[in-house]
């Protein structure tokens, strides 16, 4: 059975920005925030598109050495992004993990970053509170580093 979790984060950034930084642009901004906890993001194949594949390597002291993702959907005019772990990571433990992202203008001027992340255990395999607990906590961290850039760089 399939554990679903969703998370909203809000953020002063307007969306437009948020997703062109987050998501668009995340390559290059992510490692440059998180120097510690992803070291590079690289393009394996594809144009940045659907079905494109890429290669993320994670710091030192990590659980995971890298994962390596699909891309399943991005739009960017409605700002939604979904992609899919094909290997390494947490593969170990689950038949597979699709992340699906949307982010929406707020009326403050800022957005809204709607995350739902569907994790589909191996056979028996059971994922505690506490890793799920994790896993939030290490997606609202990058994207509120990733708003801190922005606010520190309004021009980026």
């Amino acid at each position: 059975m399939a554990i679903t979790y969703d998370m909203e984060i809000p953020s002063s950034i307007p969306a437009d920005k948020m997703f062109k930084a987050f998501v668009l642009e995340g390559d290059i901004i992510i490692p440059k925030v998180l120097p510690h906890a992803i070291t590079s993001v690289k393009t394996l194949q594809g144009d940045g598109g659907v079905g494109t594949i890429k290669l993320t390597t994670f710091g030192e002291g990590s659980m995971h050495k890298s994962v390596t993702h699909r891309i399943d959907g991005l739009d960017k005019e409605n700002f939604t992004y979904s992609y899919t772990i094909i290997e390494g990571g947490a593969l170990d433990v689950f038949e597979s993990i699709s992340y699906h992202i949307k982010i929406i203008a707020s009326p403050d001027g800022g957005c809204i970053c709607k995350n739902r992340s569907i994790y589909q255990p191996k056979g028996s395999a059971q994922v505690s509170e506490e890793e799920i607990k994790a896993g939030k906590e290490r997606a609202s961290g990058i994207f509120k580093k990733v708003e801190a850039y922005l606010l520190a760089n309004p021009d980026a």
